[in-house]
């Protein structure tokens, strides 16, 4: 009898023991739907749809900055002789018409010889003809002879002509001197010139190169197994080591359709504007192109993923009372959208701002 109502005792209190820990787990779990956002939270977080959306990829290159070359005047002196002044450094921004430098030369000197000599032929020329129509008037010469007065001073003039032109071209001054005048406006990105230099008459090498760099080019290398995904017109974004936290923005306006040998590498090109002249030639720059695949998949912003325990989760809001973390398989990031293989519909809402807070708060 005793044994009995030992063993009755025990039963009834394990009962109650077990009734308590349901009780428990139901508490805990209605605590857990019961979860609720305040109108605090609920007033500054945000959220965006689920859509499905074309599958965009990037592709990272390696190029440099240069100068457009429809845009770069290399300056060669058109005479030989003594370097006495330069006026410009390498790195100067130079306007048009302004003098580089100025050079001494004999070539100059016989310039400014073969021009008086000129003006004199055509004064003697006009004084001839003059003399032969006054005979000519009195009857004291023929008429060939004015002809012949008038072909002379058509000759010399045509030579006068010349000689000016060439005066013009050269922009060739007094003194025996010849000045040296920037083409174009631009910075001078290469000097090879310096005072009391001795030019030869038969010199071939460039003294200044100018280029105009309000546009840039971006050159870029692509490996063979990329070339594929190239195209002309795609979006991209340049970065450069001067600037780490700047984008500047262009399109593939050309595509070099030759192998480097030296690289194993096709080129392309990306068209820049250069406000502020920040991008300089032979600068280093990453370029990242964005493009469009043909398939389509599920597509959420970035910042609305949360990793946790090497797995993705975000949170979906339906209303303030029906929040809940969801897995999802990520299949790729690019820049501020990710893409989904699972996890996600179409439509369905996903946390943007505030989302850590509610996953600490609902997995606690």
């Amino acid at each position: 009898m005793k044994i009995q109502t030992i063993f009755l005792s025990l039963t009834i209190m394990s009962m109650f023991l077990l009734s308590c820990k349901i009780t428990n787990h139901a508490s805990e779990a209605e605590v857990k739907e019961s979860f609720v956002l305040s109108d605090t939270m609920l007033k500054s977080t945000t959220f965006t749809e689920t859509k499905i959306e074309p599958l965009r990829n990037e592709l990272k290159l390696f190029g440099k900055i240069t100068t457009d070359n429809n845009k770069l005047i290399e300056v060669f002196p058109v005479v030989g002789g003594n370097v006495t002044n330069v006026y410009a450094e390498l790195g100067d921004y130079v306007e048009k018409g302004k003098i580089l430098a100025r050079i001494k030369s004999t070539e100059v000197a016989g310039y400014e010889k073969d021009l008086i000599d000129a003006k004199n032929d055509v004064l003697v020329a006009k004084n001839n003809l003059k003399v032969a129509q006054e005979l000519f008037d009195g009857k004291l010469n023929t008429e060939r002879d004015v002809l012949e007065a008038k072909s002379q001073l058509e000759k010399v003039q045509s030579q006068l002509n010349r000689i000016e032109e060439i005066y013009k071209i050269y922009r060739l001054t007094g003194n025996s001197s010849y000045e040296v005048r920037a083409p174009i406006s631009g910075f001078i990105i290469q000097k090879n010139i310096n005072q009391d230099m001795q030019l030869r008459s038969d010199h071939t090498d460039n003294i200044f190169d100018i280029a105009e760099i309000n546009e840039v080019w971006v050159l870029a290398n692509v490996n063979e197994s990329d070339i594929g995904q190239i195209k002309l017109g795609v979006e991209a974004e340049v970065t450069t080591i001067s600037y780490p936290d700047k984008k500047f923005i262009g399109k593939v306006d050309k595509i070099f359709n030759i192998i480097d040998p030296d690289t194993k590498a096709m080129k392309i090109r990306i068209k820049l504007d250069n406000k502020g002249y920040l991008l300089k030639p032979e600068m280093r720059a990453t370029v990242t192109l964005n493009f469009e695949e043909e398939k389509k998949m599920t597509c959420i912003p970035t910042e609305s993923v949360i990793f946790d325990r090497s797995k993705s989760y975000v949170i979906v809001f339906k209303d303030r009372y029906n929040v809940e973390t969801r897995l999802v398989n990520v299949f790729r990031q690019v820049g501020d959208r990710t893409y989904l293989t699972s996890g996600l519909k179409e439509g369905e809402k996903v946390v943007t701002k505030n989302q850590l807070l509610i996953y600490d708060a609902l997995n606690d």
